[in-house]
This record gives structure tokens, C-alpha cells and sequence, in this order.
């Protein structure tokens, strides 16, 4: 490259980095969001995890008051039954003894009593329960009486019959609460377990949500957070397939963004680094091209003894001149035809083409190259109509079948084939040449490179036959690869079908 180049390009302005500006998540750094979504999954999943602790403690709280409720309830129905015992005990010993403590002790009772079915009675609120408690007080006032006026002493048996039927039915009454404490225990325990399965539905519910949206959340971080990672690396491989048409544009957070503005001006400079070595590239091949024309001219006239005759070294010195200048012409009207190429693959001129036709025309225009040298071009291709840039596409298929044909042995089979499918048509070129060495592989189509298994006796090529091939590929919108084989190299070419307008 010319001093003038490096000048202008080591002259370009030096990006200036700025700190982006910009509200929520886009002032903020890839770390950052990273952080954030984390954070944010983490208090999801932390509040169903504390809602759910609080649901279970609240369950908790209620088994434990039901089960004191239950433990009340039923010592409250069974010192009723006690107090209705001692009521019965002392009554029936009043009305034997006639003494006056023994109806205190009952009276006693009886008011230890009245206080237990008031308790009893805040818990058990059924009207059957009042109904319950009523016929228990109005039994209770029954024996009562009959302990205010027990008669004679000689006739108080008669007070004892009385005194039975009273303490029999509040015994039944005793038994009727305890079954309606049971169930009322029954129900506090039903309704307890109806809270915990409740409980149970919500927290699985919470739960499950808190995972979807936790999902939903990671999905969408990471898709926001990835996306920019994505447009990084497929700018950097268009950089590296020096393509640089397509501006650079990342979006997401703050340090990618500003890793994009850096990538764009890194693929602007390359750009016109570029330029400057296409340009440079073909003045100086202009330039080359009028003094080894007069070189040639010169070796030409010195071997027709223009300037007298020559001896035999001479001759060989001027056969050897005449040789090397016009294999170095030919090599700088390589380099101008790849620029030329290069710089206009992407205009094509797309229209209908019988690819199967342009395939036997190819193969026809170069049949007495490969019939001097004794190989077999095999045609394997189905019925195929395109949209494509003939004119170009035959330099691809020439490019393809001359390399075939200069690695590939006296008597070799070089199979061409093509297929087609909804999506794209395929062409494969198979050689029985050496194939491509292992480490050449990658980097096969890159301009000028020289492949270290080189046809035995040919002159080596420039290197752009490949690289030609690519570039009117690419501007087709396909792609151009090298695939493994036993024997010999194997290119493939796939290309979209263009749609139709």
C-alpha cells in the first residue's frame, strides 16, 4: 500500500467514547441488567416463598386454637357431667340426712354448673344448644323444688321418685351437649382442614406462577440481554468476511451499545482501508501493465533478431525473459479481473436461466482443455430454471470445473452434479484430484492464498479463482463450501431461490 494510503488512513478520526445517556434499563450496563434480573427473579420467588409461610403459619395458629377449643369444649361438657353428679349426690343425701349443708353443696353445684354452660354456651351457639341449656335450667329448678318442700320426713321417698326423672333427664341432656361438642369440635376440625386445603390451592398456585413468570422473566432478559451478544458476533464475522456494507447496529445495554459504536467504527475504517487497497491495487496494475507490455515487446523483438542474431545462451536468456513477463502480466490481469469482480458481484442482473443448459455450456467451452489431457467431465444434474445472473454464475461454474480440472490426474473423472429443492438448487464439483489439505480448509477462499497440495508440473495459480467464486455466491445470497471426501476435493454451492416480483 502506497505511503499516501497509510497516510490517509492512519489520518481517519479517533472515535470518542461517550458514557450513553438514557433512562431505564438502557443506561444501565450488560452487569447490571444481569444483576437486576436476578434480583428481581429472586424477590418473585422469595415473596411466594414468604406468602406461603404466612399461609402456613396462619394455618398452624388456627389447628392450634381448634385443638384448644376442642380440649376446652370437652373438659367444659365433662365437668357439666360432674357438676350434674354432684347435684344428683347431694340432693338425694339432703333428702335422706334432712341436712341443710348437703342442699348448700347442691346449690353450690348447681351455680358451678350455670357457669360451665355459660361458657358452653359461647362456644356451642345452635338454637338447639340454647334449647339444650334452657331445658337443663328448667330441670335443674325442677329438683330445686322439690328440695325447698321435701315433706315429712316419713313421706320423702316420694320426694326421691320425684327427684329421678329430673337427674335422668338432665343425664340425657349432659349426653346430648357432649354430642353437639363433638360435632362442633367435628366442624372446627373440618373447617380447619378446609383452610389448609385452601391454603394448599393458593400456595400451589402462588408457587407455579411465581416459576412461570420467574420463566417468563428469564426468557425475557435473557432474549433482551442475548440479542445484542448475537448482533456483536454476526457483525464481527461479517468484519472478518470483509463485508462491510452493512452498518453495525446494536441495541440493548449501555456497554453493548457503545461495543457497537466501536464495531462501526472499526468496520468504517476497514472500509475505507479497503477501498484505498482496491483502488491502490488497480493503479498499480496500470501501471505495471505498460512497462511489461514493453518488456514483452522488447524479449519479442531480441528473439526475432531484430537487433541482430543471437547465440543459443542468449536465446534461452531472452525465452526465459519472454516467459516470466508474460506469466507476471498474466497474473496482474488476474488481479485486475478479481477486482473488477469483486467490486461488482453484488450487481446482478438477475433472469430466468436453464441452469442445467448453463451447466453443458460451461463444461462444452472448456472441452478441449480437459480431452488434451485425457479426463472425463460427468454431468449429473436434473431439470432446473432459476433466477439468477447467468453471466456471472457461468464464471462461478469455469472457475469451479478449471480448478477441478488442473489438480485432477490424465484419466480422472471430474462429476458435476445439480439439485434442486422448494428452497434452493445445489451444485456439487468433484475433482479425483489430491484434495484440499486439512489445514487449508478454512481458509481456501481467502484471495490469493496458495494451497499446499499444488498440481504436480502446472504453474501455480493467483489464488482468486476461489475467492471469485465466493463473492458472485454471496452477492446471490448463497453459500460456497468445501465438504469432506474420500478422493478428491468436493465444493458445494447452494443458492436460494430468488422470489419472482
Amino acid at each position: 500500500m502506497s505511503s499516501a494510503t497509510l497516510a490517509a488512513a492512519s489520518s481517519a478520526p479517533e472515535p470518542t467514547w461517550q458514557r450513553p445517556r438514557g433512562g431505564g434499563l438502557r443506561g444501565l450496563s450488560f452487569h447490571q441488567c444481569l444483576l437486576a434480573a436476578f434480583l428481581l427473579i429472586t424477590a418473585l420467588l422469595g415473596g411466594a416463598a414468604a406468602q406461603a409461610m404466612f399461609a402456613l403459619e396462619h394455618v398452624a395458629l388456627q389447628s392450634r386454637e381448634a385443638a384448644q377449643d376442642a380440649a376446652s369444649l370437652s373438659a367444659q361438657v365433662q365437668r357439666l357431667s360432674e357438676r350434674t353428679v354432684a347435684m344428683e349426690r347431694s340432693a338425694r343425701q339432703f333428702l335422706v340426712l334432712d341436712d341443710a349443708s348437703l342442699r348448700e353443696r347442691f346449690q353450690a353445684a348447681w351455680a358451678d354448673a350455670k357457669a360451665t354452660q355459660a361458657t358452653l354456651a359461647g362456644t356451642l351457639t345452635e338454637p338447639a344448644s340454647k334449647q339444650l341449656f334452657a331445658d337443663w335450667g328448667r330441670q335443674a329448678e325442677a329438683a330445686w323444688e322439690v328440695l325447698q318442700n321435701p315433706g315429712p320426713t316419713r313421706t320423702r321417698s316420694t320426694a326421691l321418685r320425684r327427684l329421678t326423672p329430673v337427674f335422668a333427664r338432665l343425664h340425657g341432656l349432659n349426653e346430648t351437649l357432649t354430642e353437639q361438642s363433638q360435632r362442633a369440635v367435628d366442624r372446627r376440625s373440618d373447617a380447619v382442614l378446609a383452610e389448609l386445603e385452601q391454603q394448599r390451592r393458593l400456595i400451589s398456585a402462588l408457587v407455579l406462577g411465581a416459576i412461570a413468570l420467574a420463566v417468563l422473566l428469564a426468557l425475557g432478559f435473557g432474549h433482551w440481554l442475548l440479542r445484542p451478544l448475537a448482533h456483536v458476533e454476526a457483525a464481527i464475522g461479517r468484519l472478518g468476511d470483509n463485508r462491510f456494507d452493512e452498518p453495525v447496529e446494536v441495541r440493548g445495554p449501555a456497554d453493548l451499545r457503545r461495543l457497537g459504536r466501536q464495531l462501526e467504527w472499526l468496520r468504517q475504517r476497514l472500509a475505507t482501508l479497503e477501498s484505498d487497497k482496491t483502488r491502490f491495487v488497480r493503479h498499480i496494475s496500470h501501471e505495471l501493465k505498460t512497462p511489461m507490455a514493453s518488456i514483452r515487446e522488447g524479449a519479442a523483438l531480441l528473439r526475432e533478431g531484430v537487433a541482430g542474431p543471437l547465440t543459443p545462451d542468449q536465446t534461452e536468456i531472452v525465452r526465459i525473459l519472454g516467459d516470466n513477463s508474460a506469466a507476471l502480466q498474466g497474473q496482474i490481469e488476474d488481479l485486475l479481473r478479481y477486482q473488477t469482480l469483486a467490486s461488482n458481484s453484488a450487481q446482478l442482473q438477475r433472469r430466468a436461466t436453464d441452469l442445467k443448459a448453463l451447466l453443458a455450456r460451461v463444461v462444452d467451452e472448456q472441452r478441449l482443455l480437459w480431452q488434451t489431457r485425457g479426463l472425463q467431465v460427468r454431468i449429473d444434474a436434473a431439470a432446473c430454471n432459476a433466477l439468477v445472473d447467468d453471466a456471472k454464475l457461468a464464471i462461478v461454474l469455469a472457475n469451479l470445473l478449471a480448478n477441478a480440472l488442473r489438480f485432477s490426474p490424465p484419466g480422472g473423472v471430474i462429476v458435476l452434479t445439480l439439485e434442486q429443492d422448494d428452497r434452493k438448487f445445489c451444485i456439487d464439483c468433484i475433482d479425483a484430484g489430491p484434495g484440499v489439505a486439512a489445514e487449508d480448509a478454512e481458509r481456501i477462499f481467502d484471495p490469493f492464498y496458495q494451497g499446499r497440495n499444488q498440481a504436480p508440473g502446472a504453474r501455480r495459480g493467483s489464488g482468486i479463482g476461489l475467492s471469485i467464486v465466493r463473492e458472485i455466491v454471496q452477492a446471490h445470497g448463497g453459500s460456497c463450501r468445501l465438504l469432506a471426501s474420500d478422493g478428491g476435493a468436493h465444493f458445494r454451492i447452494e443458492i436460494p431461490h430468488a422470489k419472482t416480483a
